[in-house]
């Protein structure tokens, strides 16, 4: 299955460092990026991480929440998260 822009995600349950989340719940009535990543701790990931994350404001005005998806544990991104 493919997903474009401006597709319906389908919907999904996943451990984060949020809690337990479902997907569609989690996004309500506004839009959602699911932004991914190879792996946690890596620069290029970090600094991309950053920008997205400074641009929380902009989001928020837009009814836009922003997911980072990856391989890595719930315990990984929290590690990552403090650092």
């Amino acid at each position: 299955m493919s997903i474009r822009i401006n597709d319906i995600a389908p919907d999904f349950t996943a451990e984060s460092t949020a809690g337990t989340i479902h997907f569609h719940e989690w996004v309500g009535d506004g839009y959602a990026i699911i932004f991914s990543h190879p792996r946690d701790f890596t620069p290029v990931c970090t600094t991309e991480f950053g920008a997205v994350a400074q641009l929380a404001p902009e989001w928020a005005k837009r009814k836009t929440k922003v997911i980072g998806v990856s391989v890595d544990s719930v315990a990984d991104h929290d590690k990552w998260k403090r650092d």
